[in-house]
């Protein structure tokens, strides 16, 4: 008789866990830029993207901006869940992305940090429509950056989660997932409308609010809790008992 000790943690847990470390990071981040720690590093990157990558994709990288915009990210995160035809997770998404905005916007205005020089300014006007836009003097955390992020998290766990696609598909869109994220952040600064530290911290907090929303994609009905057994918010340790010949 082998006796065999087994930790389960449902993946829940594993998203509630990871979603409050990120946000402990983006609290402690954004100390840090306030106090002005990053500064010269900023301006460094800032000029180096610039350098080093061409004009020519100032086209391209503004169409992002016009892509992460508010109006656009909220019709995406919209489509995705009249898709996929998840009502109470899209509610549950929903609400941690109307979470993020305040946070955003609290950021924005108490974290003391203003935007790169309007010489850096690189941004292209290719779409010109009605948005909402609420005009600050600071510019951390990037919205842009924390939207894109939230929705290719939300992206991510559902792609994972799903079995209607092969795994080598997943592995193809996942790519396509992440290399458009690359492109959105790097945008940012290349364009100078962020510093780097602008879309690291959007970017932690937008994962944050996308793994809180990602609780609500998964079930852990595998668990196979018995009749009337209380559901724990922590993982317990099993002991199985495996008989070997």
């Amino acid at each position: 008789m082998e006796i065999l000790y087994n930790m389960e943690m449902p993946t829940k847990q594993i998203f509630l866990l990871a979603g409050l470390f990120l946000f402990i990071q983006f609290i402690i981040f954004s100390y840090l830029v306030h106090k002005d720690i990053f500064t010269s590093i900023d301006f460094n990157t800032t000029v180096r993207f610039q350098d080093n990558i061409s004009r020519s994709f100032d086209n391209e990288f503004s169409f992002l901006s016009d892509v992460g915009k508010f109006e656009v990210t909220t019709l995406v995160l919209l489509a995705i869940f009249v898709v996929t035809r998840k009502v109470m997770a899209g509610v549950a998404a929903f609400s941690m992305y109307v979470v993020f905005h305040p946070i955003e916007l609290f950021g924005k205005f108490f974290v003391n940090h203003p935007p790169p020089p309007q010489f850096m300014l690189r941004t292209e006007h290719i779409l010109n429509f009605p948005q909402f836009h609420v005009r600050t003097e600071n510019s951390y955390p990037s919205g842009h950056s924390g939207r894109t992020i939230f929705i290719s998290v939300i992206l991510l766990i559902l792609l994972w989660k799903t079995k209607r696609i092969p795994t080598l598909m997943k592995f193809v869109l996942a790519g396509l997932i992440l290399g458009f994220d690359a492109a959105m952040l790097i945008s940012r600064v290349t364009l100078g409308e962020h510093w780097a530290t602008d879309v690291i911290g959007g970017s932690i907090l937008g994962a944050a609010c996308g793994f809180f929303a990602g609780m609500f994609l998964v079930n852990n009905d595998r668990n196979h809790h018995g009749k009337g057994e209380k559901k724990s918010l922590f993982p317990k340790y099993r002991l199985e008992l495996k008989k070997v010949e």
